[in-house]
């Protein structure tokens, strides 16, 4: 009886040959990957530092709420705090910090507009009411538009005899507006402006002046700037 020599599977042709087993091996040093990973965690760290340090050089400071007239007897409630970096401490001691204590019985020397950060030097001793408040009507052509409420202005007086410029005289010098109200729509059609003036009370003759000429639009106001 003869027999048929077995057959070896891995010499069998016919069957696949299956592929040897690789290691998985880590990034060596030299992988162009692992440096940028480590280029992006430093730059995340330094810029993160650099963050913090500018977040440490923000100083509180007090800035108008509101706009504020000259004038003005300043409040708790006409500040709000906001953060500022200043680039040295000169610049940084010119306005009234968050953290010093709100000076008590001070006035405003100058308007601030609303946001605007309020300096030292515009605070001031509180000074006697020597003055009326006088309303006037002034033609819109005889007033800048830029004049508001807390500008300083001279307020002059034109002669009779229009034609002649030399006879315009300054009357008030120096006048601080209370209030100038916008137009509103509903009015569009009027002529002439109100100013409401801050008059000091020693210029009496002069606020009769102002008053006589206001009847026939002689009255000029011109900005200070």
């Amino acid at each position: 009886m003869s027999r048929k020599p077995s057959r070896n599977p891995s010499r069998d042709g016919g069957l696949a040959d299956v592929p040897a087993a690789t290691r998985t091996r880590s990034p060596g040093w030299r992988d162009p990957r692992l440096w940028i990973g480590v280029v992006l965690v430093t730059g995340s760290v330094v810029a993160g530092a650099r963050v913090l340090a500018g977040a440490d050089d923000m100083t509180s400071v007090w800035a108008a709420s509101g706009d504020l007239v000259a004038g003005q007897a300043l409040e708790a409630g006409d500040l709000s705090a906001t953060r500022v970096r200043f680039d040295d401490d000169a610049d940084r001691a010119r306005y009234l910090a968050v953290d010093d204590e709100l000076p008590a019985e001070l006035t405003l020397t100058h308007a601030l507009a609303a946001g605007e950060l309020v300096p030292v030097g515009a605070l001031g001793e509180a000074t006697a009411d020597d003055t009326v408040s006088v309303s006037i009507a002034v033609p819109f052509e005889h007033v800048p538009t830029d004049v508001s409420r807390g500008s300083r202005v001279d307020v002059w007086v034109i002669g009779e005899d229009r034609r002649s410029r030399a006879a315009a005289e300054l009357v008030l010098d120096d006048v601080l507006i209370l209030d100038a109200p916008v137009v509103s729509d509903s009015f569009a059609s009027a002529t002439s402006r109100q100013l409401v003036l801050a008059v000091p009370q020693a210029e009496e003759e002069s606020l009769a002046q102002v008053l006589a000429a206001s009847g026939d639009d002689r009255v000029r106001v011109v900005g200070r700037g």
